[in-house]
């Protein structure tokens, strides 16, 4: 009876029978052969919770997600101050840098420059643009070997530092350009760490979240990293104050869509992180 059961139902009539028969009431034969034919099916279900399944790209998904138009790179600077020295670091970047920025001679932007309020403390982060890409960064860097005053800046804020780290990103196509803005502002670096092989999915998933948080030009510029730690994403947002903050983004869960697209953005994430930071005086982006 139990083998013309197997023969007739398949592997989920299988599945139930055994279930109800349990492994006592059958002989050793029969058993071993209905768990065989349930194996493969249980095994199957299994390796669907766990193993992703990747559609093939036939191009870098730098090539894909970021800005056509434009071929600009972006370093963006992380450096761990002194508690102590926090203020005379301020003092010589705020002497130095601008500089940078206004000499023709270096053709780099500074994006902005922060320290960090909320999240890692006495740090400061500096974002710069180098319109033209790797053989732009190549030049500044090459010309700035020959600054006496910057290697000057270099050796006095080595002397300030606990450590520092940096990213080459680039920007994200469906994200605003981020341009100079009046203050006063608090600046948000929304920093994800994905999922590797899942860059492409996350930029399917914002380039349709964008439209939901664009209401009240909070959002500054979306980037990911090329060098430095990889599939790192970085979401850049200006508010007024913390309050306008939290007001903005309660808004985004009573627009239709919004919860679908951060449940499905979820899974893709590592791990996250937020930085609330003022800009400094000189900073462009204020």
């Amino acid at each position: 009876m139990a083998a013309r059961v197997l023969r007739a139902g398949g592997a989920a009539s299988a599945g139930s029978f055994l279930r109800r028969a349990g492994p006592c009431n059958l002989q050793p034969g029969l058993w071993k052969l209905a768990s065989s034919i349930i194996r493969p099916r249980e095994d199957s279900w299994l390796k669907s919770l766990f193993v992703r399944k990747v559609d093939p790209r036939k191009d870098a998904h730098s090539n894909l997600l970021a800005k056509r138009e434009t071929s600009s790179l972006y370093k963006l600077q992380f450096h761990n101050v002194k508690p102590e020295c926090l203020e005379a670091y301020n003092k010589i970047c705020q002497e130095v840098l601008p500089k940078i920025h206004e000499d023709k001679h270096y053709p780099c932007t500074l994006v902005g420059t922060w320290n960090t309020w909320y999240g890692e403390q006495d740090q400061a982060v500096h974002l710069w643009r180098y319109e033209g890409g790797y053989p732009v960064l190549t030049e500044v860097m090459n010309k700035l070997k020959e600054n006496q005053e910057f290697a000057e800046f270099r050796k006095a804020r080595s002397n300030m530092l606990l450590s520092r780290k940096n990213q080459l990103l680039l920007e994200f196509s469906f994200w605003n350009e981020p341009v100079p803005r009046s203050g006063p502002n608090i600046y948000e670096l929304r920093s994800y760490q994905l999922r590797p092989g899942t860059m492409i999915e996350w930029g399917n998933y914002w380039a349709r979240a964008i439209r939901f948080r664009q209401d009240s030009n909070e959002a500054v510029g979306g980037f990911f990293s090329q060098i430095g730690q990889l599939y790192m994403v970085h979401h850049l947002w200006a508010y007024k104050d913390l309050q306008t903050r939290e007001d903005i983004r309660n808004a985004a869960w009573h627009k239709h869509g919004w919860e679908e697209l951060v449940y499905y953005t979820v899974p893709l994430i590592q791990e996250m992180e937020s930085r609330i930071m003022i800009p400094q005086k000189t900073s462009p982006l204020q």
